[in-house]
C-alpha cells in the first residue's frame, strides 16, 4: 500500500543539504518518490508501507545529519526555543569572529604577495597555522567525514581537499582563506534560504492558534486542531477567524488582505462568507465553521506556497542533473590538470574554484519567492513549472461569462409570445429555473422576485448542458434555453426578429417554450469587468499576442463583447468544443493559457498548458486550474504572466552566469593563472550573485505587498 509521509527536517541551509537527505531518502527499500523542500524544511515522501516504516524515514534524515522535529506539548516548547536561539547566538557569533580573521588573514596574505607587508603568516607555526584552520573548518569538515563515510561526494569536498592539499605543502594560509570562503558561502546561502522561508513563516503566523467555539452553550477556547466542521466559532473585533465559515449571526468588516491581497475592508452579514487568517476589524460574529486546519482556502494557499519547490519545472530538472554530474567533472579535471603539468598549486585551484552550489541554487529559490509573493497578492501559483509553463504561453483563451463579465446577468426584456400574459410567462420560466445554477437562470428568478412573482417547485426537472433546461410545470412541459434549443422548435422563426433586433445590442437571449411551442424570450446583459481593458494592454505588454474569446452566446453578441478589445471571438460553443480549441492550438505548436470562472470551464482549464481560474477559491477552481485568483480581478492575471516571465528571465541568468563563471575559473586555475587563494576567492562571488539576483524577486514582492 503506498502511503504519502510529510516530515519536518530541521538542520538544512543549502541545497546541498537537501539533496543530501533526497539522495539517503531515496535508497530506502520502498520508497517510491521523495521531495525535500530546502524552503519549506519539509520532506515529502511516497512510499510502500510494507517495505518501510515512517521510523526508518524518519532514522534515515537523522542519519545524514539532519533532524526530525517532534510535535510537542506547548509547555514544552520555551526551553526547547531558548535552546535553539542560543545555539543560533552562538553560531552567529562564531560565524562573525570567523570573518574578521578570514578578512584580516586574506588582506595580510594578499599584502604580502604585493610586497606591501613583510612576511608575516610565515612567521606563524605551521602546527599553530594547522589549528586555525581545523577550528575554523570544523562544521565542514566533520560533514565532509560523514559524507565520505556514507560513499557521497558533496560540494563541500573538493574544497576540503583542496584545503588539506594547500597544507600538505605548508601553505596553511592558503588552506585558512580557502576554508574562509567556504564559510562565507555557507553563510550567504543560509541567509537567502531564511529569506525565502520568511515568506512561509509569515504566512504561517497568520493562522490563529487557537478558535473559541460554543460547546453545549458554553464559550470555550479549545485549540485549532479540536475545531470540526458545524462548530460554531466566535469571533470579535481585533481577531483573525480561525477557520472558514458562513456567518450565523452578526455583522463584521473583515481585512481579507492575507486570501485576496486586497487591502480594503469588506463588509460581512449573515448568510456571507469569511475566510480563516482574515482580520476582523469591526463587528461581533457567530460563525458556522465549514473547513478548518489544512482545509481552509488559506490552508490550502499555504500549502501551494511550501510544495512550490518540490513542483519542478523543466529547466529546474536540467540545473539539478547537470549539479549532480558536476563534481566528478571536477575530480577529473583536477586529476588531469596534475598528471599533465604536475602542478600540485594549478590542481589545488581547481579543486577550490569549483562551485556548484550555484547550479542547485539557481532556480528553487527563485521559484520559491515569486510563488510566495504572489500568494500575498492574491495569486495561487501552483508551483515551478506552471510558472515556466506560463512564461512560454504565447496565446491566450478566455471565456465570457463570469471572466470578462462579471458573472451576474440582469434581464433587461421580457417579451411574451401567442396570447401568453407576461406575469404567468415569467411564473413558469422561474420555476422551470429554480434549480439551475446557471447565471442566466438567477438572473431570471431575481427578475422575477424584483416584479413580485414567486418560483414554485416543478414537478419534473431536467439539466439540458449546452442547451438549457426542461421542466414540468403544472402540468405544462416548460423548455428554456439558447438557439441550439430554440432550432428543435417547430415554429422557432416567429422570434427570429425580435431575436436580431435584442442580439444587434450585445445582449443574451433565452427562449421559453410551454408544450412545445414558442411562448417569449428573456434579453440578459451582463457588464464587462471594469479593469478589463486596462488588464487587456497589460497582458499583451506581458508578452501575450493573441487573446481569442470563446462563449457560448451566439455571433452577434460574441462580437458585441470582444471587438471593442480587439479580440479575436468563436461563437455558439460547447464545453467539449472549448477543449477541442485548445488542443487545436496546441497541436500547431502553440502554448495555451485558458481563463475561466472555473466552474463549466474546468476541463479546458485542465487541458491548457496553464489554466487561469478567477474562482475566488472554490473546490473546482482550486482542482482544476494552474493559478487561482483568490480575487476577481483581471489586473491579477497580467500580474500572473509578469511574475512568470520576470521569474524565468532572473533563474536564466543565474544559469548563465554561473556556466560561463565556473567555465572561465576552471580554465585559469587548470592553466596555473588562478592562484588557490584568489580561486578561494573567487569562489563564493557566483553563489553570492546568484542569491543577490534571486533576492530581487522576494524584495519586488515585499514591496509590492507593502
Amino acid at each position: 500500500m503506498i502511503q504519502t509521509l510529510e516530515l519536518p527536517v530541521a538542520g538544512m541551509d543549502c541545497a546541498a543539504c537537501a539533496r543530501k537527505a533526497q539522495r539517503a531518502l531515496m535508497r530506502v527499500p520502498g520508497v517510491q518518490s521523495a521531495d525535500v523542500l530546502l524552503t519549506a524544511e519539509k520532506a515529502v515522501i511516497q512510499f510502500d508501507a510494507g517495505l518501510a516504516t515512517a521510523d526508518a524515514l524518519r532514522a534515515t534524515i537523522e542519519k545524514v545529519g539532519f533532524s526530525v522535529p517532534q510535535a510537542v506539548p506547548a509547555a514544552a516548547e520555551a526551553p526547547s526555543g531558548h535552546l535553539l536561539e542560543a545555539k543560533a547566538l552562538q553560531r552567529q557569533l562564531f560565524t562573525i569572529l570567523g570573518i574578521l580573521f578570514g578578512t584580516i588573514l586574506f588582506v595580510v596574505v594578499i599584502g604580502e604577495g604585493l610586497g606591501l607587508f613583510e612576511e608575516l603568516t610565515s612567521r606563524v607555526p605551521m602546527w599553530l597555522g594547522v589549528l586555525v584552520v581545523l577550528a575554523f573548518g570544523y562544521p565542514i569538515f566533520l560533514d565532509v567525514l560523514r559524507s565520505a563515510l556514507r560513499r557521497e561526494v558533496t560540494s563541500h569536498t573538493l574544497m576540503t581537499v583542496g584545503a588539506v592539499a594547500a597544507l600538505a605543502i605548508g601553505q596553511w594560509a592558503t588552506a585558512a582563506i580557502v576554508v574562509f570562503f567556504m564559510r562565507i558561502g555557507e553563510f550567504t546561502e543560509r541567509h537567502t534560504s531564511e529569506r525565502a522561508r520568511k515568506l512561509l513563516k509569515e504566512m504561517t503566523a497568520l493562522t490563529p492558534q487557537t478558535a473559541r467555539v460554543l460547546r453545549e452553550g458554553v464559550e470555550r477556547e479549545v485549540s485549532i486542531e479540536a475545531v470540526v466542521p458545524g462548530d460554531v466559532v466566535i469571533v470579535r473585533p481585533g481577531e483573525r477567524v480561525p477557520v472558514d465559515g458562513v456567518v450565523l449571526e452578526g455583522q463584521a468588516t473583515f481585512d481579507q488582505a492575507a486570501i485576496t491581497g486586497e487591502s480594503m475592508p469588506v463588509e460581512v452579514e449573515v448568510g456571507g462568507k469569511v475566510y480563516a487568517a482574515t482580520l476582523a476589524k469591526l463587528g461581533y460574529v457567530k460563525l458556522s465553521a465549514q473547513r478548518v486546519g489544512r482545509d481552509t482556502t488559506f490552508g490550502r494557499a499555504l500549502q501551494l506556497v511550501e510544495d512550490a519547490e518540490a513542483n519542478r519545472g523543466r529547466v529546474q530538472r536540467v540545473a539539478d542533473r547537470f549539479s549532480a554530474w558536476y563534481l566528478p567533472v571536477v575530480a577529473t579535471i583536477a586529476l588531469l590538470t596534475w598528471w599533465l603539468s604536475g602542478n600540485l598549486l594549478a590542481t589545488v585551484a581547481v579543486l577550490v574554484v569549483a562551485c556548484s552550489c550555484s547550479f542547485a541554487l539557481a532556480t528553487p529559490i527563485a521559484m520559491m519567492a515569486s510563488v510566495g509573493a504572489a500568494a500575498r497578492q492574491g495569486l495561487l501559483i501552483k508551483g515551478g513549472k506552471v510558472i515556466e509553463a506560463l512564461a512560454r504561453c504565447d496565446v491566450m483563451l478566455v471565456d465570457k461569462t463570469g471572466t470578462l463579465t462579471t458573472g451576474r446577468p440582469q434581464v433587461t426584456d421580457l417579451v411574451s409570445l401567442n396570447q401568453h400574459d407576461e406575469a404567468e410567462l415569467l411564473r413558469l420560466a422561474a420555476t422551470a429555473e429554480r434549480h439551475s445554477e446557471h447565471p442566466l437562470a438567477e438572473a431570471v428568478r431575481r427578475f422575477a422576485m424584483e416584479r413580485g412573482t414567486a418560483a414554485l417547485e416543478p414537478e419534473q426537472f431536467e439539466s439540458l448542458p449546452g442547451h438549457g433546461v426542461r421542466a414540468l410545470v403544472g402540468g405544462k412541459t416548460v423548455e428554456i434555453g439558447n438557439d441550439r434549443m430554440l432550432k428543435t422548435w417547430t415554429d422557432a422563426h416567429a422570434v427570429a426578429e425580435i431575436a436580431q433586433r435584442f442580439e444587434a445590442q450585445g445582449k443574451t437571449l433565452l427562449f421559453v417554450a410551454v408544450d412545445g411551442r414558442v411562448a417569449g424570450l428573456f434579453a440578459a446583459q451582463d457588464t464587462l469587468r471594469p479593469e478589463i481593458a486596462e488588464a487587456m494592454v497589460a497582458v499583451r505588454a506581458a508578452g501575450i499576442k493573441q487573446i481569442e474569446l470563446l462563449t457560448g452566446d451566439n455571433e452577434r453578441t460574441a462580437a458585441a463583447i470582444a471587438s471593442p478589445l480587439g479580440l479575436a471571438w468563436r461563437a455558439n460553443l460547447l464545453p467539449e468544443d472549448k477543449i477541442g480549441i485548445v488542443r487545436e492550438f496546441q497541436r500547431q505548436g502553440h502554448r495555451v493559457v485558458m481563463v475561466g470562472d472555473g466552474v463549466n470551464d474546468a476541463p479546458a482549464l485542465a487541458q491548457a498548458d496553464v489554466g487561469i481560474a478567477m474562482g475566488g477559491g472554490t473546490d473546482v477552481a482550486m482542482e482544476a486550474a494552474h493559478i487561482v485568483l483568490m480575487r476577481e480581478d483581471w489586473r491579477l492575471v497580467a500580474e500572473s504572466v509578469r511574475i512568470a516571465t520576470r521569474t524565468m528571465r532572473v533563474v536564466r541568468s543565474n544559469i548563465g552566469f554561473t556556466a560561463l563563471y565556473n567555465l572561465l575559473g576552471l580554465s585559469l586555475a587548470a592553466f596555473g593563472l588562478l592562484p588557490p587563494i584568489y580561486a578561494a576567492a573567487l569562489q563564493s562571488i557566483p553563489d553570492i550573485g546568484i542569491l543577490a539576483n534571486s533576492s530581487r524577486l522576494i524584495r519586488v514582492g515585499e514591496a509590492k505587498h507593502d
